[in-house]
């Protein structure tokens, strides 16, 4: 990737819509923007830059968007010639450079110190903790001492996992002593020195992790909008794990949990989310319905990632994308109250054994089914399947619609097995690396 900062596009002029800088984000999102009126400059890494996208996109600024203190100069310099009403991101990588280029600016939005607090782990739980909500056993650890003394103070088992990363990335269950005095160095070998620019973790994302005790029970998740410190639960989605460490195989709604513990869980979210100082915009916040009660397990202040908008949208009528975008520019009017669902929608995720790609049969079959809302496979023969260690790993997905939610998971799974991604023993990497 080069380091040189590139802008595309004509020398900007005031078109009357509502100039917003969109940080990074998929192709999709991009289109949504332009569709809703907005005047779109786009910051993407270069080499992630659909040049399809002209037709969308009034000017793009080609570069690093992690790098700040490149990125600010020039956004200072397109505001002052034709000022810009916001930064908004809905990826990861965004969300940070988004609230620090809205404080530079003086123009509202979440704050940095909530966007750092979220991506933050460990200063979440310090929080939590201050405020007396959702207690959970935390600590930061470098070594194996540091593992063992905190088994030592809260028992087995543990979850160690990294500080800000996502996706499931480097989150170990430890169940033994066995596991205690391996995890560190489990841990320290996903720093294998291949993340480049626009990966989630970099070098330094290895050298401390965060120790918790384990939260028993299932988990869900939360998808929020909030406006004016309102706090709107669109959905509750049910998760499936199963796959190594906390990896996600499927997601569903409307949630299947009982009234009660759906209150419950509503009213936690929104302490919650009053408690970090999100008062705008989306949420994806991650419960664990413990036997202590409800539990948060850590939260974004984005739209849920693995297919959940897809979800939201098929069960709800309400593209969670299209409101972070448009809401705070007043392209779309806020939600005020949670939506009703109109049936069932599930995600199942495809995870053929690692190896190099031999065969893929099944998808245009799955494609025709009536259950099928969408399917993608994002290999072909002659790739590469890694392992199954962290949610990036998972080559593909079926989504599915249902009368209810059980339904429309019934659906998922026979569509998702219908799809045969067939492998042979390869070069794929081995457990802990990244491509």
């Amino acid at each position: 990737m080069s380091d040189d900062a590139v802008s595309t596009g004509p020398p900007a002029t005031p078109t009357g819509r509502p100039r917003v800088l969109l940080v990074g984000g998929r192709p999709d999102q991009v289109r949504k923007a332009h569709d809703l009126g907005l005047e779109v400059v786009h910051a993407q890494y270069p080499d992630a830059y659909d040049p399809a996208l002209a037709p969308y996109v009034d000017q793009a600024l080609l570069l690093d968007y992690g790098d700040v203190d490149r990125l600010l100069p020039l956004v200072r310099a397109l505001h002052a010639a034709h000022p810009l009403q916001g930064a908004v991101s809905l990826f990861e990588l965004g969300l940070l450079p988004a609230a620090r280029i809205n404080e530079a600016l003086g123009l509202g939005g979440t704050s940095v110190a909530t966007v750092e607090l979220l991506l933050d782990k460990w200063r979440m739980r310090q929080h939590l903790a201050a405020k007396g909500l959702s207690p959970v056993a935390a600590a930061v650890g470098r070594s194996t001492r540091d593992v063992r003394e905190f088994v030592a103070a809260h028992g087995l088992p543990v979850v160690v996992k990294p500080l800000r990363e996502s996706g499931s990335l480097g989150v170990f269950l430890l169940r033994d002593l066995a596991d205690v005095d391996a995890v560190a160095g489990r841990f320290r070998a996903l720093d294998d020195g291949r993340w480049a620019i626009g990966d989630l973790a970099g070098a330094d994302s290895f050298e401390e992790f965060l120790m918790e005790e384990f939260l028993d029970g299932p988990e869900i998740s939360v998808e929020t909008l909030s406006s004016g410190g309102r706090h709107v639960v669109v959905a509750v989605t049910d998760k499936e794990c199963g796959g190594p460490g906390f990896v996600e195989l499927g997601h569903a709604q409307p949630s299947t949990c009982p009234a009660g513990t759906l209150r419950e869980v509503t009213r936690l979210v929104a302490h919650f989310l009053d408690a970090v100082g999100l008062h705008d915009g989306p949420g994806h916040t991650e419960v664990k319905l413990t036997s202590r009660g409800p539990r948060i397990v850590e939260s974004h202040n984005r739209v849920g990632g693995d297919r959940i908008n897809d979800l939201t949208e098929a069960v709800y009528g309400v593209d969670m994308e299209r409101h972070a975008l448009g809401v705070p520019f007043g392209a779309l009017e806020p939600l005020t109250a949670p939506p009703a669902p109109r049936g069932g929608a599930a995600v199942r995720f495809l995870t053929p054994p690692p190896g190099r790609v031999v065969e893929v049969t099944g998808v245009d079959a799955v494609r025709a089914d009536p259950a099928c809302v969408d399917v993608r496979v994002g290999v072909a023969p002659g790739a590469e399947v890694p392992p199954l260690t962290w949610n990036e790993d998972k080559v593909g997905h079926v989504v599915a619609r249902g009368a209810t939610a059980a339904e429309a998971i019934a659906h998922g799974r026979r569509l998702a097995a219908a799809i045969r991604v067939r492998t042979e023993p390869g070069t794929s990497r081995t457990d802990g690396a990244r491509p």
